[in-house]
């Protein structure tokens, strides 16, 4: 990423739990904690265009010229991870490392700075068990035969997060959205039906491990706020992810940093829109995907399809068509030509481009703004292309 003279504004970006943009406000560091793959059908536009975002809030934010420290996970043993393996009668942790494999090397060709830490939940099995022990203690957790849950109701007698802080949903959108996305509301001797699953004792046929827990292993949104409190300061300047994370995963994720720390989990809870592909949200589970590697394979330069996300603000839900990825391939195309005419010098792309994309990431408005120059004819510099490369990813 090139070095531009000077530093960019300080980026705001909208914040989930206030309906607002804010300052992002590093104190210093900016910590970052966006949630990762679980890895299988890796890697899909809907992926890319999560990681395409907050790429753009660390372009930004090292233009402004903080540092930035940031963490993501992988989720390599889940549910639907294990029902993959055994549908298709790979190993899983073969599974998992083939896409964990294909996820980083698609990353890399579209230009996305890599985490400073990339970590896996089974890398992280004893630290989950200890700090699920540490909640039994306090009584913010509590077993159902040999599973824990978390006590979402003694959590917010003891910490200053309560249920529906982060997502702002009622209570019977919450318990909808707790049965469509990994929870169990309807299992008998849970305290609270949307209480999550922290620690899931061993079945027969499925990963364990020996812990302080007795044999099992973690449940969802415990191993991110772990893997956060480990890896960055509490609060984090932002948690990131896709909108369907909202509820139940970054409201949990914050309650038990909040049960376990007694602190907020971040100051900035920020999600992109959903993809969809041909009238539905691009998902896994059915199978509407388009894949990076595909469109790689099929001679796609992977600075087209980066444009075609970046014309689509990233917190708007939107549609992967032909025309989408063709608005790419034509705008790469001017843009080149464009280019190939530079001139030394620094220009003055660089402070519009600053601007437009600190006002929440609007990406759309920087693609239209370097249009505008190439409509009109205007020579570019070199400056303007390093401004162009290190502000939205794209080399020419």
């Amino acid at each position: 990423m090139p070095r531009l003279p000077g530093h960019g504004p300080l980026p705001r970006i909208h914040d989930t739990a206030l309906d607002r943009v804010v300052e992002t406000d590093p104190i210093a560091l900016a910590g970052l904690y966006v949630c990762g793959i679980t890895p299988y059908d890796a890697t899909h536009i809907g992926h890319a265009a999560t990681y395409i975002a907050y790429d753009t809030l660390i372009r930004l934010w090292l233009d402004a010229g903080y540092d930035v420290s940031y963490v993501q996970n992988v989720t390599d043993v889940d549910e639907p991870l294990l029902e993959r393996a055994a549908a298709t009668g790979v190993d899983w942790r073969v599974l998992a490392g083939e896409q964990v494999e294909l996820f980083r090397s698609d990353m890399q060709a579209l230009a996305v700075i890599p985490p400073d830490h990339y970590v896996a939940v089974t890398e992280m099995i004893e630290p989950v068990a200890e700090a699920v022990a540490r909640m039994l203690e306090t009584g913010t957790a509590y077993r159902v035969d040999e599973d824990v849950y978390f006590d979402s109701a003694a959590a917010a007698v003891a910490s200053p997060w309560h249920l529906g802080q982060e997502s702002g949903l009622d209570t019977a959108t919450m318990l909808t959205l707790s049965s469509e996305r990994g929870g169990d509301p309807e299992r008998p001797g849970k305290r609270d039906p949307l209480d999550p699953v922290l620690w899931r004792a061993a079945r027969p046929d499925e990963p364990r491990w020996s812990t302080v827990l007795g044999e099992g292993r973690p449940g969802w949104h415990i191993e991110c706020s772990v893997i956060a409190q480990e890896l960055l300061d509490i609060p984090l300047t932002v948690n990131g992810g896709a909108s369907d994370l909202i509820f139940p995963h970054h409201e949990f994720t914050a309650g038990h940093t909040a049960a376990l720390t007694g602190r907020d989990h971040a100051r900035v809870y920020s999600h992109a829109g959903l993809v969809s592909y041909r009238g539905e949200k691009m998902s896994k589970s059915l199978g509407n995907l388009v894949l990076v590697s595909g469109l790689l394979a099929d001679a796609v330069d992977p600075r087209e399809i980066r444009l075609a996300i970046l014309s689509k603000h990233y917190r708007s839900d939107w549609e992967w068509t032909d025309a989408v990825l063709a608005s790419g391939v034509a705008r790469l195309a001017d843009w080149e030509r464009w280019a190939s005419a530079a001139s030394d010098g620094e220009g003055t792309l660089r402070d519009e481009l600053r601007e437009i994309l600190a006002a929440d990431l609007d990406a759309p408005s920087a693609l239209d703004a370097v249009d505008a120059r190439v409509a009109a004819g205007t020579v570019p510099t070199l400056g303007d292309l390093d401004s162009i490369e290190a502000l939205l990813g794209i080399r020419l």
